[in-house]
């Protein structure tokens, strides 16, 4: 049955790519398909009785959601694990930024720095972080 279910996702998901608005990742779109042909299969087998189309569309709304989070947070953990090898002044600005909030003249007033230095070594982090991700 599952070989059956991916076979038609990825069929559907051909037929279908055009509709495919980016809003989410790839893996996310064709998981949402899978559940639906999913629930369509265990309806026509009469496993799952009296659920309503609405019912199944939530269901796959919040589990689409509840994905959508977890890969968002795998990729936040992916980030911090690539700032915490940047050198210590780097890291430093990156923490203040992303997690403080902060605007590069806050940052400079704490490293004893000028607005301009904190948005350059801001900006070097960011680049060697998407540097590392392209090489991975």
């Amino acid at each position: 049955m599952s070989e059956e279910i991916v076979q038609e996702t990825f069929e559907v998901a051909i037929k279908n790519i055009d509709k495919f608005k980016g809003e989410s990742k790839m893996s996310t779109w064709l998981c949402q398909i899978a559940k639906y042909i999913w629930y369509k299969t265990l309806r026509k087998e009469k496993k799952v009785e009296n659920v309503s189309f609405e019912e199944l569309e939530d269901v796959i709304v919040s589990n689409t959601i509840l994905e959508e989070e977890i890969i968002e947070k795998q990729e936040k953990i992916e980030i911090f694990k690539k700032i915490q090898k940047l050198d210590e002044q780097t890291r430093n600005v990156m923490y203040l930024r992303l997690l403080g909030n902060l605007d590069y003249k806050e940052i400079a007033e704490i490293m004893n720095k000028t607005p301009t230095w904190a948005r350059v070594v801001f900006f070097r982090g960011k680049q060697k972080i998407k540097e590392e991700k392209e090489n991975e």
